[in-house]
């Protein structure tokens, strides 16, 4: 069986692929009365937006997103959410000369096993990092939804390419967190990390990354003993 649906409360499928028409997302469970502005969605999304700086993918991409469904008059209804966004900048000719060329450290074999050639190939398919746009959308719902519980989640790079962030306080990293695009709390680490990555695009290799993420004022008691339970 094949899935692309995650969560049982909070409930998300994603759908589309790298190079096909248009990706997003299906969120239910959402109750309906939530004040969600399509403004906050975007601010989110901007943030993972292609081609914002020289460490992100070449790809020129707006993201716009558009709602489909579940929310009228700036609130959400209780029906299901559709979040879409049209893929744009789409060139498949690169991929075309590569199609039976099996990528190492990408899905390309995996996919060619699971789907039997079916899959859609370009850019990726299912296996690109583009289909974390469709996270972004639903991400951005479950975010508002929080703040009506004072639950402030975030994120940042501690380590990439073997480089090291210094440990700093919440404090300091909602402050310095978009302040580079690195998206490292450590302003010295950030600018090394930086140049890593410049080095290995040049170099025609990738490098591994540890993020940390961090979530204020949860209730006290959350999740299972054994299972369900959360890492801290």
């Amino acid at each position: 069986m094949i899935m692309n649906t995650f969560g049982k409360e909070f409930r998300i499928t994603s759908f589309g692929e790298s190079h096909g028409p248009c990706l997003g997302v299906v969120i239910d469970g959402c109750p309906a009365g939530l004040k969600l502005k399509k403004e906050e969605i975007q601010k989110e999304l901007d943030k993972r937006k292609p081609g914002a700086s020289g460490i992100t993918s070449p790809r020129k991409e707006k993201d716009r997103v558009e709602i489909l469904s579940g929310v009228f008059e700036g609130f959400t209804t209780g029906a299901p959410i559709c979040l879409l966004v049209w893929n744009k900048d789409v060139d498949s000719s690169s991929y075309k000369r590569i199609r039976d060329l099996l990528r190492p450290s990408h899905a390309d074999f995996t996919n060619l096993i699971k789907y039997g050639g079916f899959n859609d190939y370009r850019g990726g398919g299912r296996a690109s990092g583009r289909l974390t746009v469709s996270f972004v959308l639903a991400g951005a719902v479950a975010k508002e939804l929080l703040k009506r519980l004072k639950i402030r989640i975030f994120a940042h790079i501690v380590e990439l390419g073997g480089i090291r962030a210094e440990k700093k306080g919440i404090a300091s990293i909602r402050r310095n967190v978009y302040k580079n695009p690195v998206r490292c709390a450590d302003l010295k680490a950030a600018e090394k990390m930086r140049r890593a990555i410049i080095r290995a695009r040049k170099e025609g290799d990738s490098l591994g990354g540890i993020i940390e993420g961090l979530a204020l004022n949860l209730p006290v008691g959350l999740g299972e003993p054994i299972f369900d339970n959360f890492d801290g």
